[in-house]
């Protein structure tokens, strides 16, 4: 289970990135942190919503905030959704599902009748000290984006 709680500490984690290194939460101490959590690269609703984090990426980056997005995808395939769709953010590979199952996000899902385990859409907003001040969890990607944008206009200095 998720050892995730509003006002505490977010999880640290160190995952490879679409940047070739290594990057870990506490690197980004001194910014708020918006972690996305998304199923799959180049998938429909994954495309659109990784697409309305770029679109909105400079609203981020002028509130002081980083985007990050995991997926279990590799980073050959990170890499392609990247440059396919012009994501001006680092993608995260968490192939082992180690970070999904930390923040509790990695779950038993159904498609056509077949279960799997896989991601379940989910955010989760990180402020300059590194607590976790707000999570979205079984996100519909319409409107997500704007919405937590919002959030870190109001909150988040």
């Amino acid at each position: 289970m998720a050892n995730v709680a509003i006002g505490q500490a977010a999880p640290d984690f160190t995952l490879p990135a679409s940047n070739g290194k290594n990057v870990s939460l506490h690197d980004f101490r001194g910014k708020n942190v918006v972690l996305y959590f998304y199923p799959k690269d180049n998938t429909p609703g994954c495309t659109r919503e990784s697409c309305d984090f770029r679109d909105k990426a400079d609203e981020f980056t002028a509130k002081d905030t980083v985007i990050l997005g995991v997926s279990t995808d590799d980073l050959t395939s990170h890499e392609k959704f990247i440059k396919k769709y012009n994501l001006p953010f680092l993608l995260l590979s968490d192939t082992e599902a180690e970070v999904s199952k930390l923040y509790g996000v990695y779950k038993l899902k159904k498609n056509f009748g077949k279960e799997y385990m896989g991601i379940e859409r989910s955010t989760f907003i990180i402020d300059k000290e590194g607590r976790l001040v707000k999570e979205y969890r079984k996100v519909k990607v319409d409107g997500h984006v704007d919405e937590a944008l919002a959030f870190i206009s109001e909150n988040l200095q």
